[in-house]
C-alpha cells in the first residue's frame, strides 16, 4: 500500500494546460455572428453589421465553453474538431474560413 511519488502529485486539469487554446475569432461559415474569445476570459460577440451585439465572460471545462453576457443570459457551446458547436450554429476560426 505504498504510495509512490506520482500518486502524491494532483493532476492538473486539461484546461490549465493550454488556457489560451481556443482565443480568437470565431466565425459563421456566412460570416454574419463573429465571437471573439478574449484570453482575459472576455468575449465580444457582433452580429451582421452590429458590432458588440453581445460581451461577457466565458468559462472553459475541457473542450465545453460556457457564455455569461453582461446582463446574466447564458449559453453554452462545444469544441469539436477544430469547430465551434454553439445554439445550433457552426462557427469556425477565422484564419480558416472563406468570406
Amino acid at each position: 500500500m505504498a504510495s509512490g511519488p506520482s500518486q502524491a502529485q494532483p493532476q492538473r486539469p486539461r484546461l490549465l494546460e493550454d488556457p489560451n487554446r481556443f482565443v480568437g475569432v470565431w466565425v459563421t461559415q456566412d460570416g454574419h455572428i463573429r465571437h471573439e474569445l478574449l484570453p482575459n476570459g472576455r468575449y465580444d460577440e457582433a452580429r451582421g453589421t452590429r458590432l458588440s451585439a453581445y460581451q461577457g465572460r466565458y468559462m472553459l471545462s475541457g473542450n465545453h465553453i460556457d457564455y455569461v453576457d453582461d446582463t446574466g443570459f447564458t449559453a453554452d457551446g462545444e469544441f469539436r474538431d477544430g469547430v465551434l458547436y454553439h445554439a445550433g450554429m457552426v462557427l469556425y476560426r477565422e484564419s480558416t474560413t472563406q468570406r
